[in-house]
């Protein structure tokens, strides 16, 4: 496994594929209100409010590019022992470390957080979707 023979560019297409992906998941007419809810929020509400905006997209960007680089080095360990490791197999790689790792590992932190299923839900949802992609496009495109 050497990260030196990774496709970066399979890699940064793959963050900006989640990346945009987020952002429809989040959208105003998608699950956007769901999820603000949810969180005991108010219509009304600012979202980014006393933050800087900056900083917190270039924060979300950088966490789906480590993200991206994790799931190609787990793809390149797996393709080394299926010579034929596709596409799906791929997909196969970005959910179950969506669903076994991300979805897992939130769950608690939400709840003792005080927050609902629902919340946690919302949010797994779009990691696992979006780790989904990145294993897509790094299986097509290794």
């Amino acid at each position: 496994m050497h990260i030196s023979s990774l496709n970066w560019l399979a890699i940064v297409g793959a963050t900006l594929a989640a990346f945009v992906a987020g952002a429809l998941w989040f959208n105003p007419k998608t699950f956007f209100p769901l999820w603000w809810a949810a969180m005991g929020r108010t219509a009304g509400e600012d979202p980014g409010k006393g933050q800087n905006m900056a900083v917190v997209f270039g924060s979300t960007f950088g966490a789906a590019l480590v993200q991206a680089i994790t799931v190609a080095l787990v793809c390149q360990l797996a393709a080394a022992s299926n010579p034929s490791f596709s596409t799906l197999d791929g997909t196969q790689v970005g959910l179950l470390l969506g669903v076994g790792l991300a979805a897992a590992s939130s769950l608690s932190h939400r709840l003792f957080g005080g927050f609902s299923f629902q919340v946690w839900a919302l949010e797994v949802g779009s990691d696992a979707l979006n780790l989904a992609i990145m294993g897509t496009i790094l299986g097509t495109w290794r």
